[in-house]
């Protein structure tokens, strides 16, 4: 299998990146990970986030920044990724009001379009990380692709959330093929469960978790993917990273989990030891 370069989207271990992200990135080298992918920086200036980086021998993958962030400052969030050596910048969600099928979502495409032209000509390459709301009937396509539709492939590219694709009801190596050369940051994320069980959103404050059993995350490998599908396909689609998630990890330190799932890649030959 070729080797692809694997990075841990620090948003899985938020809490005990708040607390010491130094140690947190040792961590995740020791483990074998390549790089990380932001999800804010717990207050630390750019120049901080770059030596611990450094020191760690660790690449800043990519960034997921809030739509508000973004609109309050497109040449300060640049500014601060280019200090980084950060390559991508994703955006992360939609409110329930700039999504597929509403009325702020043409809004929302202008904002994506305006924004990805800005990072193109800072030599930074703008993504879209997709949840399971994206896969509604929007002009007889799903919104995910009537957004990367429309949006010239040069301002944005995907950030397939495997998780998600599944979850929604899609195979997600499929899904992946799909957009060969326009799928460079492949989010790994394994769960069990099925679409109406339990409030998988409730991590992000959109309901409460009423149901454990019914939607839990896993580590990669631990629950109902295709581990080796879903990875052909992002090596088919010419992923030149893919990052590890885990929302939540209930009974396990997140760094036991990250460390579960990279073990996955090395076990299937992504990586060596």
């Amino acid at each position: 299998m070729k080797h692809v370069p694997v990075g841990y989207q620090l948003y899985s271990a938020r809490e005990e990146a708040q607390k010491d992200l130094a140690g947190v990135l040792k961590g995740l080298k020791e483990m074998g990970y390549d790089g990380v992918e932001f999800a804010g920086f717990y207050g630390n200036s750019a120049e901080t986030v770059k030596q611990l980086l450094d020191e760690n021998g660790l690449v800043a993958v990519s960034s997921h920044v809030p739509v508000a962030s973004i609109e309050e400052d497109m040449f300060g969030t640049i500014a601060y990724h280019l200090t980084i050596g950060c390559k991508y910048i994703a955006i992360p969600y939609l409110d329930d009001t700039h999504r597929p099928g509403t009325p702020g979502f043409a809004d929302m495409l202008k904002l994506i379009y305006k924004f990805g032209r800005l990072c193109k000509e800072a030599g930074i390459q703008l993504l879209y990380h997709n949840h399971d709301f994206e896969f509604v009937q929007l002009s007889g396509m799903y919104g995910l692709d009537f957004l990367y539709a429309a949006v010239p492939p040069c301002t944005l590219k995907t950030e397939i959330d495997t998780c998600w694709v599944k979850y929604a009801g899609e195979d997600p190596a499929a899904y992946l093929r799909k957009y060969t050369g326009r799928a460079p940051v492949v989010h790994l994320k394994d769960f069990v469960g099925r679409k109406g069980e339990g409030t998988p959103y409730g991590l992000i404050g959109q309901a409460k978790q009423a149901d454990a059993v019914a939607f839990e995350f896993r580590p990669f490998g631990h629950g109902c993917q295709d581990a080796k599908s879903v990875v052909e396909a992002g090596i088919d689609a010419g992923a030149e990273w893919f990052v590890i998630e885990q929302d939540q990890w209930y009974n396990r330190h997140p760094l036991e989990a990250a460390k579960m799932s990279i073990d996955t890649l090395y076990d299937l030959g992504l990586k060596e030891r």
